[in-house]
Formats: structure tokens, C-alpha cells, sequence
């Protein structure tokens, strides 16, 4: 099969194929750019595997570019990477690895183009197209996985729990494609990420952190986190959300699975926004149930002030998976914190000191909340649907009136910490607090 490269890239590949038979090194595109142009995708990234140096290979094609591009070399991991024009290249040379059971840290040995294929992760990312002169552009798919794409399937090259135990990551990376692409993982594969799913320990919290964040940035991340969590994945990442599986009975009376509300809530939210933060703020907003579930007699399950308890959590999740601990996870804290209030304003008469209260508290993040409460609704009753999103259209609209009038978003109390301690004759101390919190209370009541 004649892989079709197109016109903006023959160059640059015809460059390469020069530049390697000048050194008598073989030369093939592998990976993730073969995968995406076969289905359609776009991609920046290129793998260029030679049997010889990647490196020397790497400094040979700059030699031949005006302007000629910095190589960029990895000499511990015998890699080097250009760019050109708007392509990120990497050269490597091919290798075949080994592994011990205590280590993701591969024993490396230069090999051939078969060696370097048999070490991928997946049959759909082993394609290779050579750039051999005589064979210029031939798919080189010794794994069927030109079939796998074709039946949208995620599947290893070698036996799963090999493939895996060698690098734990993969299973994460599996689960990425699967959501990303939307493909099926064949049944093998998919047991041996659940039998060797407890080798996740020894990978870093930032890789791990960074496929995560992958699955989140996709069209439907549930479809991910539902894999992660049926793997025992999830478990090990983050607990505090899969404690939220399952659906408790007492006295005939059950709540809701949720989790599985959680990931509808997320997938809601990902139909209308793509800020990762406010899409982390959907993912936590019920983490406070666990601990908050009590069964009342007469009354059935609650989870009071799970916002509160949740919000609480959010700073030791952020710093255990490795999430900034900066503005941003003060804005998922606060998402977190506030969700349940526009539901209730939509519950009650609304005062105008119950809006001025929501808008002080949101600020600028007011509609992201919003968006967030209306995510929320995950009822399958197209009537109970509609009446509650047409409340929270009263809820904005009273929003917006009062938004108008008093310029609330940015507001600060007029009156600070000195005033108040100039005009009583006190220290800083906790008087001072309850002094300007009495002060901010009363201008909100007006």
C-alpha cells in the first residue's frame, strides 16, 4: 500500500530520504503521523526512525535547510528534534528494548526497523512509511494495523500484559486513544490493562497527569473516565471521585449513582465549553457526597454541605496529581464551593440580597458557574428538563438586572482593615473580621 504524502511535505521528506542514503542509514516515518493522516486528523508532529544515528541524521538534514533550523539533542536517549516551518521533527535511531519488573526504565540496544516496531504500544501506532528511495512512500504494517484502524479498534502488538508491564503509561495512552478517537479496545488488550493496572504506581504523577488531562480535553471525556474507572485505573488516581460509585438502599429508599452522574455532568459541560478548569470544577463538584451521606429516618439519604467539604478537598487533590496550585484551583474551589446555590435561588422567592450575595461571591466567573448549574441537570424527564432550565433563564435574568444596577462582579467593600482599626482603636485581630464582614453583610442587605 502507497502511503499519499502531500505536496507541502514531499519536500522536507525528500530532504530526509537524501540525507539518510548519504549516511547509509534506512529511513521510515513512524507513529502517531502516519496514524492521523490515515484517519483524516491533522498533525504536527513527526517520527523519523533510522537504522543508525537519529541524531547524526538529524544534524545531516539541517545542514540542507535555509534557514537551517537548531537541533535540539537528546544524547541519553539518543533522540534529536528540529522544526520546520510549522512541523516539530523528531529522529530517532531504531532500538529494541528490555525491561525489568521494578522499573518503566528500558534497557536499550540499536535494532532494526521490525525491532523498533514490535516496541510500540499499538498496532495502529507501529505503521511505518518508508523513505527508502526504491520503496519511497510504501506503508510497512506488519501487525494489521491498517485493519484496526479501518475497525476502529485499540489493540497491542505483543501479548497486552508484556506490552504494559514493559510501560505502565501505556495503559493510560490506551484508554486516551480509545476516547480521543473514539475507538473500541479489543477485549485482550482491555483485560490485561485490568490485570496489570496496579504497575501505574511506578509512573510519575506528571505523565500521568498529562493523559488525564488528554482524556478531559476530548468531545466526551466520560468515555474515558469510565474506562479508567472499570480498569481499577481510576482507583489508583483519583479515589475521592470512584468512592462515589454505586447506589445505596435503606428502608426502600436509594440516591442516585454518583459518579456516573458526575461524568453526565462533565460530558454536559464539554458540549459547551473547552476551559479545562471549569471541566475539572464539573469533574469535583460532588466530591463531598462520600463523606457528607447520612440516612435520615423518615427522610432518606442527604448530603449536606457537600459543596463546602468538596470545595475543601480541591487543594489536596490539585497538589497530590500534580495540578497548579496557583488561581486556578482557587477558581475550582470556588466553582465547587458555589455550585449548589443558583439551584437554589431558583427554589425560593429571590431576593435582590441573594443575587447581590451570588455575584459578589462569583465575580467575573458568574456565567462559568452557570454554565456549571446548568450542566448539573442530568434528569432524563423532558418536562422537569425544561422547567429547570427555564428557571435558571429567570435566575440569569434577575442576574443580569442586578448586575447592571450595582456593578457587583468587581465590587469591593469601601471600608478596610485600617479604617476599622483607625475608627474603634483596635488591633488586627479577629474583631476586625467580624467588623468588616457585619459592614459588607449590610450593604448587600442594603
Amino acid at each position: 500500500m502507497i502511503f499519499e504524502i502531500r505536496a507541502t511535505e514531499q519536500d522536507i521528506l525528500h530532504h530526509i530520504s537524501l540525507a539518510a542514503e548519504r549516511l547509509g542509514f534506512p529511513v521510515y516515518i513512524v507513529g502517531g503521523y502516519v496514524r492521523d493522516r490515515l484517519l483524516g486528523r491533522e498533525s504536527k508532529d513527526m517520527d523519523i526512525v533510522c537504522v543508525g544515528s537519529g541524531i547524526k541524521l538529524a544534524e545531516k538534514v539541517a545542514e540542507g535547510l535555509f534557514p537551517r533550523p537548531k537541533v535540539v539533542t537528546y544524547e541519553r536517549f539518543g533522540t534529536a528534534m528540529l522544526r520546520y516551518r510549522d512541523m516539530e521533527i523528531e529522529f530517532v535511531g531504531a532500538r529494541k528494548e528490555s525491561y525489568r519488573s521494578d522499573s518503566r526504565k528500558p534497557m536499550v540496544e540499536n535494532g532494526t526497523l521490525e525491532d523498533d516496531q514490535l516496541r510500540r504500544d499499538f498496532t495502529i501506532n507501529a505503521l511505518a512509511v518508508s523513505l527508502l528511495p526504491d520503496t519511497f512512500g510504501t506503508l510497512v504494517d506488519p501487525f494489521d494495523g491498517i485493519k484496526d484502524l479501518e475497525q476502529k479498534i485499540i489493540r497491542t502488538p505483543l501479548q497486552p500484559e508484556r506490552t504494559f508491564s514493559d510501560d505502565p503509561l501505556r495503559m493510560m495512552r490506551g484508554i486516551r486513544f480509545a476516547t480521543q478517537l473514539n475507538f473500541q479496545i479489543e477485549a485482550e488488550t482491555f483485560a490485561g490493562i485490568c490485570t496489570e493496572h496496579p504497575r501505574l504506581s511506578i509512573i510519575s504523577k506528571e505523565r500521568i497527569l498529562t493523559e488525564l488531562e488528554k482524556i478531559m480535553d476530548t468531545n466526551k471525556p466520560s468515555v474515558g473516565l469510565d474506562l479508567l474507572y472499570k480498569s481499577g485505573l481510576l482507583q489508583l488516581i483519583l479515589p475521592e471521585l470512584t468512592v462515589l460509585a454505586g447506589v445505596h438502599y435503606q428502608d426502600g429508599k436509594g440516591h442516585k449513582d454518583n459518579f456516573y452522574h458526575t461524568l453526565q455532568v462533565l460530558d454536559n459541560l464539554a458540549l459547551k465549553s473547552q476551559n479545562i478548569y471549569l471541566r475539572w470544577s464539573a469533574l469535583f463538584h460532588d466530591i463531598g457526597k462520600a463523606p457528607t451521606k447520612r440516612f435520615e429516618e423518615g427522610h432518606g439519604w442527604t448530603f449536606h454541605g457537600h459543596e463546602d467539604v468538596g470545595s475543601r478537598m480541591v487543594s489536596r487533590i490539585f497538589r497530590r496529581i500534580g495540578l497548579p496550585t496557583d488561581y486556578r484551583m482557587k477558581y475550582v474551589e470556588k466553582m465547587v464551593a458555589l455550585h449548589q446555590r443558583p439551584i437554589a435561588l431558583t427554589k425560593e422567592e429571590v431576593t435582590d440580597s441573594a443575587l447581590r450575595r451570588i455575584l459578589f461571591e462569583a465575580g467575573e466567573d458568574i456565567e462559568d458557574l452557570m454554565l456549571l448549574c446548568r450542566a448539573d441537570i442530568t434528569t432524563k424527564n423532558p418536562d422537569k428538563l425544561r422547567r429547570r432550565l427555564e428557571a435558571y433563564d429567570m435566575v440569569v435574568a434577575r442576574l443580569l438586572e442586578i448586575e447592571e444596577k450595582d456593578r457587583l462582579r468587581n465590587w469591593q467593600p469601601p471600608i478596610s482593615g485600617e479604617d476599622i482599626m483607625a475608627t474603634f482603636g483596635i488591633k488586627p485581630g479577629r474583631e476586625v473580621g467580624i467588623i468588616k464582614t457585619a459592614i459588607r453583610e449590610a450593604i448587600l442587605d442594603e
